[in-house]
């Protein structure tokens, strides 16, 4: 009798193993470590990814946005300097009295920097060292000619006007008139004529070199 009992509650017992036996857990999957081959070059190529990109976005800004420039010479002088670096901008609209770096007319491959002066449909004169636009006198905020040693006969800028120097009497469309702030030593619009739009790179009004000059170098002069 006894060992009926004994027997059925063996029997029981192997019934109902333990959960944790009968359901054993999963064991988790161990992480690489950190310093394996795959890694490293996983790392390198995401840091190079990184380079390039960085790399495309620059170029893209420089050929399409701005770019930084270096003045050559002293047609700007004393608004600009030789050595001087400015900060070009590509996109923005041109208006009159904008400093702006163009495609040289009379040298291929060169680039200048001047003033606009005129813009399509403006008349341009100048009489006794004052501006006049459209017949309307125009103060040049921007020139200094107590910078320069002049005699008191001599003018900064010599008597002109558009019809005198090109046979137009008003600025053509698509193209400007512009001349150097030093307008006794300027090869500018006096002798090559007018710019056309399309050779105009773009406007600058932002120093960045020398330090001591850093900043907006030409103020609004409606």
């Amino acid at each position: 009798m006894n060992n009926n009992r004994d027997a059925e509650q063996g029997q029981m017992n192997q019934s109902y193993e333990p959960r944790r036996d009968k359901y054993p857990s999963k064991k988790r999957k161990t992480a690489p470590p950190e310093n394996t081959p795959c890694n490293k070059w996983k790392e390198f190529f995401s840091t190079l990814l990184y380079i390039v990109v960085a790399l495309v976005i620059f170029m893209l800004v420089r050929h399409f946005l701005f770019a930084a420039v270096s003045v050559e010479g002293d047609s700007m002088v004393p608004t600009l300097h030789d050595n001087d670096r400015l900060i070009l901008n590509k996109v923005a609209d041109i208006n009159r009295f904008d400093i702006v770096v163009f495609d040289a007319p009379d040298d291929p491959g060169k680039q200048y920097i001047k003033r606009v002066i005129g813009v399509p449909g403006d008349t341009i004169e100048v009489r006794d060292d004052v501006l006049f636009v459209n017949g309307e006198e125009v103060p040049e905020e921007y020139l200094a000619a107590e910078y320069f040693t002049l005699d008191e006969s001599d003018n900064f800028t010599d008597d002109f006007n558009l019809s005198i120097l090109t046979g137009i009497e008003k600025v053509p469309e698509g193209q400007y008139f512009l001349l150097g702030d030093n307008r006794i030593n300027s090869k500018d619009s006096r002798y090559f004529g007018f710019v056309e739009e399309s050779a105009i790179v773009g406007t600058t009004d932002l120093r960045i070199w020398p330090l001591s000059d850093i900043g907006d170098m030409n103020p609004a002069n409606e």
